[in-house]
């Protein structure tokens, strides 16, 4: 009889820690760009590991991640391309950047052998504007000596949704021609003048690697991960620069605004690749909203935390680019000034 007792008393003394458990394992909910996907997969399942908080990132897009936190649907979004200043004045309250790590965004294609090609500023754009139509197309063979390019037609494939990458790619273009700026410019989703459109890098990939004579844009780590090729591109000191997280991270080499929203595409580094750019992660700085709980903005943050210190380890294994030490000391200070009912979360 009394080691029943006992057994029960024990029982009551352990419920409230076994709740306290229970109610730990917060699920935090992300959505938006999928160009650093594999990253973000890496990162939360470690995280997950380590802690047993879940974090569940569904890759829909830089537009649709924008798009689920400004609707107050998820906890954070994630965009390749920052939020303008007319949107975030749109927004409900004041929405934070928080960068995560670089990419570089590559030109991959489907040729023949796949050889390793050279591109000019003013071909990619010429490509991309319907101007230059064949792969043999002599403006294309002279920058490329001793390559035999066929006879075909170039089939352009971009992204059909609101995506980062798009973003990257055209303020690139944007950039470098005239013609581009003044009949596309630049934006997450744009009119293309030619081409086929996939959903996200994914699709852009799967298209590319399937349909010989098609050229496309997609990140760097899609494309080594699927083992297609990536031109070389020409920079603003007229060398060609190899795609890789060295080369995008020198072209970061710049001075970051306190909010971090800054391109780095087509940058004066002599040794910089021009077309690549950051990952944010965006989130209210007031997280006392929707009924949210102090437990779960802490535990957003805490996450933050670690994906801009600890979780950098794992960004050059999987092709991205770490933080610079600028851009992690601006991040540092962005995340201590989230707050809840007013009061800094991170003290």
């Amino acid at each position: 009889m009394g080691k029943h007792l006992v057994a029960i008393f024990l029982s009551f003394i352990l419920m409230p820690w076994s709740a306290l458990a229970v109610a730990k394992q917060v699920e935090l909910v992300g959505a938006g760009a999928t160009f650093p996907y594999p990253l973000y997969s890496k990162m939360f399942y470690s995280y997950w590991k380590t802690t047993g908080i879940k974090v569940n990132y569904q890759p829909i897009g830089s537009g649709g991640g924008i798009r689920q936190l400004t609707n107050l649907t998820v906890d954070f979004g994630g965009s390749d391309a920052f939020m303008s200043d007319e949107a975030l004045a749109k927004a409900q309250a004041k929405i934070l950047h928080i960068p995560i790590c670089l990419g570089a965004v590559v030109l991959t294609y489907n040729l023949p052998g796949n050889p390793e090609i050279k591109c000019t500023p003013n071909v990619v754009a010429d490509i991309f504007l319907g101007k230059i139509r064949r792969w043999n197309d002599k403006r294309i063979e002279e920058i490329n000596p001793g390559i035999k390019f066929p006879k075909i037609d170039i089939m352009v494939i971009h992204r059909s949704d609101g995506s980062g990458t798009t973003f990257v790619f055209t303020d690139y273009l944007a950039k470098v021609s005239k013609e581009w700026d003044g009949k596309v410019g630049s934006g997450k989703a744009v009119n293309w003048p030619v081409g086929l459109g996939a959903k996200g890098n994914t699709g852009v990939t799967g298209l590319i690697k399937h349909l010989p004579g098609t050229v496309g844009y997609t990140e760097l780590g899609y494309a080594l991960l699927n083992r297609m090729p990536a031109a070389l591109l020409m920079n603003k000191h007229g060398r060609f620069i190899t795609p890789s997280t060295a080369s995008v991270t020198r072209a970061a080499a710049v001075p970051l605004p306190n909010d971090t929203r800054l391109t780095i595409t087509n940058a004066d580094a002599p040794d910089g690749y021009p077309l690549g750019g950051f990952t944010w992660v965006l989130v209210y700085r007031e997280q006392a909203y929707k009924k949210r709980s102090m437990e779960k903005a802490t535990e957003l943050v805490k996450l933050l935390w670690w994906m801009t210190h600890e979780a950098q380890r794992y960004t050059e294994p999987l092709h991205y680019g770490q933080l610079p030490e600028q851009a992690r000391e601006k991040a540092e200070k962005i995340i201590k000034s989230i707050i809840y009912d007013g009061e800094p979360i991170l003290q």
